[in-house]
């Protein structure tokens, strides 16, 4: 009988032990997908954090600049200006073309910021960073096409044939197509004829002259030109700009501080990040004191009836239904029947309190009912009220858990999206909302938008705009956190 019940305990224990280890592989597991997607999401993210600029030197004409009027000269014409000019040889429309290709539509705003600022910079010339567009910035991070770059070892006689250029010399470790520097120009090898290679021009070069160890090298491209953004003349000149050290990487603070925009290099997350907190602004406003007072009164002061039996039920159900529900419910009371503005935040405030309110009730009824009904017959005993002892006793002890369910809720409102669409806050807005009634979106919203384009760029700014959000509401929880501990008491 020992025996048996000893191999009994032993097998208990054994079970314990897998029950254990079953628990902490499951958590072992969880969080290597947490880690590995939060790592994915910040690799992709991290580049949209930065940008790319080119110093160029500019001389603010008087005659492109009204000193009267600043903000409407033509600096663009200035920037544009300074910037071909590190090109002298592209003349062609095509060439000033592909050149303005490597600037953004905003490459000025730096300039005529500062000339706004300090009209007494018209006339003088100075050095000022103009943006690169997304395509020139993208290509400066990496993400065009890999870029090695080898230099010449032997020496290459260079001639014309036609429109070919034939190569000769030490040819050995050519390749077809790859770019070879010499001569001041650009040459793409499109045949290999033994130890002779014939090549396109990609910059004519300016002398036919020998070119010596030293005097070239060969850029080998991962990506095929037609499999890219940027072509090989482009990347030519940017190569050109790196060596000559005019290239500049800096933080991206205009991804902080910009509203949305059609050009990637210029959008930026301000907009909806007002929107977003305007948006539950006016949530809160409305969920929080309705919430708890309905729970309150659910748990303290209704009597205890079929009513308030079919309250608590649908107040239950109300918490899981999906959330788009709310979103229809909001466009056609808010916005069909009382006629508020569509895209606005007191109308996405609205639907979102609608949205939290069942779990700001159930969370703070949980919340009350986890005083001690001693508490309250204590502050009965001394002669208080029910009120007194509620309001006096019972709520400063929930306070904890009350204010723990409402940030959970809001922070679940923060990052809806559904119920939103549905009032039409998925609009392109580019301005950055000035109050409750202003066109906005949100952030979740801006995500969406910028996931569903096709530009490489914006894909980039979707994982940071998701990193931004992860930072937001993991703040939001670090409150709960933090307040569940300020508040708490011990009894």
């Amino acid at each position: 009988m020992t025996e048996i019940r000893s191999d009994f305990v032993a097998k208990r224990y054994a079970a314990e032990r897998r029950f254990k280890y079953y628990g902490a592989g499951a958590l072992v597991i969880t969080a290597l997908f947490l880690l590995f997607l939060i790592s994915d999401i910040a690799i992709k993210g991290f580049p949209a954090f930065f940008e790319h600029r080119a110093t160029v030197e500019v001389t603010i004409d008087p005659a492109k600049v009204d000193a009267a009027k600043p903000q409407a000269g033509d600096f663009d014409g200035i920037v544009k200006d300074a910037f071909r000019s590190l090109f002298p040889a592209a003349k062609s429309r095509a060439d000033r073309k592909a050149l303005g290709g490597l600037l953004s539509q905003g490459a000025a705003d730096d300039l005529r910021d500062m000339v706004v600022a300090n009209p007494a910079l018209i006339g003088q010339t100075l050095k000022v960073p103009a943006l690169l567009s997304d395509d020139a910035d993208l290509y400066f991070k990496g993400m065009q096409t890999g870029l090695k770059i080898t230099a010449g070892a032997g020496t290459l006689q260079i001639a014309q044939s036609g429109e070919e250029y034939v190569i000769t010399g030490d040819t050995g470790d050519l390749r077809e197509g790859q770019i070879i520097r010499a001569n001041g120009g650009a040459l793409r090898i499109t045949k290999l004829e033994g130890s002779t290679v014939v090549a396109e021009a990609v910059l004519a070069p300016e002398t036919l002259n020998t070119a010596v160890a030293g005097q070239w090298d060969m850029l080998t491209l991962s990506v095929k030109e037609a499999e890219r953004r940027v072509n090989d003349k482009q990347v030519v000149w940017m190569e050109q700009l790196r060596s000559s050290g005019v290239i500049e990487k800096s933080i991206a603070w205009r991804f902080f501080n910009s509203g949305d925009s059609r050009e990637a290099e210029l959008a930026g997350l301000k907009g909806a990040l007002v929107g977003s907190l305007l948006t539950v602004a006016v949530a809160l406003l409305l969920a929080l004191p309705l919430g708890i007072a309905a729970a309150i009164y659910l748990e303290q002061f209704a009597p205890k009836n079929k009513l308030t039996d079919i309250i608590e039920v649908n107040i239950n159900n109300l918490a899981a239904v999906p959330s788009i529900i709310f979103g229809l419910l909001g466009l056609a009371v808010f916005l069909n029947f009382f006629g508020l503005p569509r895209s606005a935040p007191v109308a996405g405030g609205l639907v979102l309190a609608l949205l939290v309110l069942p779990t700001i009730i159930i969370a703070a009824r949980a919340a009350l009912k986890a005083v001690p009904p001693s508490i309250t017959e204590a502050a009965l005993g001394v002669g208080a009220s029910k009120q007194q002892a509620v309001f006096q006793h019972v709520l400063p002890l929930a306070i904890p858990g009350i204010l723990t369910g409402t940030i959970l809720g809001l922070a679940r409102a923060f990052g809806e999206t559904a119920p939103l669409l549905m009032i039409g806050m998925v609009a392109f807005i580019a301005d950055v909302p000035q109050g409750f009634e202003d066109a906005a979106t949100v952030l979740p919203v801006q995500i969406y938008l910028w996931s569903d384009l096709p530009e490489i760029a914006f894909q980039s700014k979707t994982a940071a705009a998701i990193l931004v959000l992860m930072v937001v509401l993991f703040g939001l929880n670090a409150i709960a956190i933090y307040l569940r501990k300020r508040f708490e008491r011990r009894w």
